[in-house]
């Protein structure tokens, strides 16, 4: 399902296997597991690298465990997913440390969401695209997707494209529009400039607690709604 592995400063967190990387209960735990554990071990210059195996980043969450018991239980069953998720969301915005998303292939719907938790995310251009489905499928947003990407994708070009055309966009149109940082031509690459980034972040060592509160501090609307609290830092040498 999910790995966790540290090599120097930089936490790698893998969504393992060949298949969508469907963010199921069981899934959604064990990536917070894991957050749980890097915020834990976490110190001055350390970063965490997000990727997945496969031909998918995350195809969002597991609508076929959601089905599994029948229509009418399907509302149900994805609210429960949506609630479980959110706090996910906020433990991305809080963690003490720089965050990078190396998206090695599709992320859809609730994937593209924990890809754009990160501080950056990269991409590969030769396969994959980011695409949010919900209204292909008859799906509404929930509230904090919403406030997700207006916080993260400052283009209203770019939010329109994503959430009123349900736009497929691959890497370099992505990053043309401002949604990514960058895009490789492989997973391989993107993994790699994803570390190369990693490892210019944790040399400037800083106090990951300081870092976190100046992320929620730059999205003032995401953390409202995740109850985060933030204060100013102000050392005496100031």
């Amino acid at each position: 399902m999910c790995t966790l592995e540290k090599r120097g400063n930089i936490f790698f967190l893998t969504l393992t296997g060949d298949d969508e990387h469907r963010l199921s209960p069981k899934l959604i735990e064990q990536i917070r597991s894991a957050l749980s554990q890097v915020r834990t071990e976490s110190t001055r210059g350390t970063a965490l690298v997000t990727t997945g195996e496969g031909k998918f980043f995350s195809n969002g969450f597991d609508l076929a465990w959601a089905r599994a018991s029948g229509e009418s239980v399907f509302m149900e069953r994805l609210e429960h997913m949506v609630s479980l998720f959110q706090p996910l969301i906020a433990d991305l915005i809080s963690l003490p440390m720089p965050t990078i998303a190396a998206v090695s292939g599709h992320a859809a719907a609730a994937g593209f969401m924990l890809a754009l938790s990160h501080d950056y995310v990269m991409m590969r251009r030769d396969r994959g695209v980011i695409y949010m489905s919900e209204l292909d499928i008859g799906l509404t947003f929930p509230d904090y997707f919403m406030v997700l990407m207006r916080s993260k994708i400052a283009s209203p070009i770019a939010r329109r494209n994503v959430v009123s055309k349900a736009a497929r966009m691959k890497a370099d149109e992505a990053v043309e529009m401002g949604m990514i940082d960058s895009a490789h031509d492989s997973a391989e690459e993107t993994v790699k400039a994803a570390v190369h980034l990693a490892e210019q972040l944790i040399q400037r060592k800083w106090d990951g607690e300081v870092y976190a509160d100046i992320r929620k501090a730059s999205f003032p609307e995401l953390s409202e709604l995740f109850g985060l609290s933030y204060k100013a830092k102000a050392p005496s040498k100031l």
